[in-house]
């Protein structure tokens, strides 16, 4: 097969040229700081609303007559209705475009969380948390989707990596403030754990009014861009995207489902998010259980505090770690290297004894898992655009989130079988190292995915294979 250059690739070329490297990057901080802040505050409360049970199983089990088990698969539920609807999601997002679809989720996710402070049985609750699911279904994988469609691909990484710190966050500030909420017993004759939900979800559903006049579906209809700054970012991820189609045959929607590298990203996700969401769901219990060891008693808001500390922590080096991957371009080992640290600090904390040093390996834990998602996510745009892309995101995140199921379900049936956390820890790690490994194999099971393939340099002219 001879190799030329497409007519759409050249173009895309010529566009590239228009900007100076000093005008790219300030074009790139122009768009990050008009479109990062409002998802990041999305993402803010999306963690929040996801995970906020955590510290409202404090209370709420008691009230509602939930066993350790009960509390798990409440938490795991949301992510079987955000499974089933996750890629038709992200299709209808990319057919209707980001900035009405993104601003729907919202609005019906800060509904249905706000409707969790009104469940009165643990049948409502499990309910309440499939619509949770439902209503979410699409928002992470159709912000990833979005930015390929803003920036070229060497500058994603740290644009996500910013994006996340919006859920990093709703532990570091959100967890005191659901600590400050469930302070007191009652608000007005209500628990304070359902005031605490109808609090929360309301910024969610103002958040998404925000996004209809905040965000831009794509370059070419920002206004506060010039015409030179929109026909670079056009023109640059438009040759991305024909490199990738004449490489890999402008794979399909239905066949980017029956890929074989989209499946083994979302088994690797899968196993990713099994380590993620066991801390994310279970931290406050883990905590409470110190109480304990050290002969003391915290309240609410000392919890929330606590849990605060891995996140805090973790801020810095995810952002630092996703800025080394872009520059380097590398993506693999920045993606397998903090899921190895992630395994060693949950399995360190499963076997110390002392709080202190508990939650010195839980930091580490928290900075590992922080950091693997950035690198993670431009693995699929080696091979995928378009709607093969929104389908693929989509995949991934609904199949992998099934960690967001399996992980709290199981963590939670393994302590009240065990009577610790232990076990479900080391189980817990033990996904996450089977995911580091699976990582770092990926180029050598997949020649389309070696990186020697993709090292051709930003600003040199396309040759793609013609068709």
């Amino acid at each position: 097969m001879t190799t030329t250059p497409t007519n759409a690739a050249l173009a895309a070329f010529d566009a590239l040229q228009e900007l100076s490297s000093a005008e790219k990057r300030a074009t790139i901080r122009k768009v990050t700081l008009r479109l990062v802040p409002i998802l990041a505050i999305a993402y803010f409360f999306n963690s929040l609303e996801k995970t906020n049970i955590g510290l409202a199983a404090l209370q709420m089990n008691e009230s509602l007559g939930l066993t350790t088990a009960a509390f798990g698969l409440a938490s795991g539920l949301l992510f079987v209705g955000y499974a089933v609807f996750e890629v038709p999601s992200n299709l209808i997002q990319y057919k209707v475009g980001a900035r009405k679809w993104l601003a729907r989720i919202m609005i019906t996710w800060g509904a249905c969380a706000a409707a969790t402070g009104f469940v009165n049985s643990e049948a409502s609750l499990y309910v309440l948390r499939i619509l949770l699911g439902i209503a979410e279904a699409g928002f992470y994988p159709g912000v990833i989707l979005y930015f390929t469609l803003w920036v070229p691909k060497q500058y994603r990484g740290t644009m996500l990596s910013l994006f996340v710190l919006g859920g990093t966050l709703s532990s570091v500030l959100g967890s005191p403030l659901t600590g400050l909420l469930l302070t007191p017993d009652h608000y007005f004759g209500i628990e304070s754990w359902r005031a605490m939900f109808v609090i929360e979800g309301i910024p969610a559903m103002l958040v998404g009014v925000a996004c209809l006049f905040k965000l831009v579906d794509r370059p070419a209809d920002a206004k506060w861009l010039t015409d030179r700054e929109r026909n670079w970012l056009e023109g640059s991820i438009a040759a991305e995207h024909a490199l990738v189609e004449s490489s890999h045959s402008g794979k399909g929607v239905f066949r980017a489902l029956g890929d074989i590298r989209v499946l083994m990203l979302s088994f690797i996700y899968f196993c990713l998010k099994c380590g993620q969401y066991a801390l994310a769901f279970f931290l406050p219990l883990m905590i409470v259980a110190f109480q304990t060891q050290a002969g003391t008693k915290m309240s609410t808001l000392q919890v929330s505090l606590m849990v605060a500390i891995p996140a805090l922590v973790a801020i810095a080096p995810a952002i630092l770690w996703a800025r080394h991957s872009d520059k380097t371009g590398e993506r693999f080992w920045h993606a397998t290297i903090p899921a190895i640290v992630g395994a060693i600090g949950i399995c360190v904390s499963a076997v110390l004894h002392e709080p202190v040093l508990i939650m010195v390996a839980i930091c580490v834990a928290m900075i590992g898992l922080s950091s693997q998602s950035a690198p993670f996510y431009q693995i699929p745009g080696f091979f995928l655009t378009g709607a093969a892309a929104a389908t693929a995101f989509g995949l991934i995140n609904s199949l992998g989130n099934l960690g967001g199921f399996v992980a709290p379900t199981v963590f939670g049936a393994l302590k009240d079988a065990t009577g610790n956390y232990v076990a479900p820890s080391l189980l817990m790690g033990g996904f996450l190292i089977v995911a580091a490994v699976l990582t770092a194999l990926l180029p050598k099971m997949f020649k389309s995915l070696d990186p020697r393939q993709h090292a051709a340099a930003p600003e040199s002219r396309p040759v793609v294979a013609s068709k």
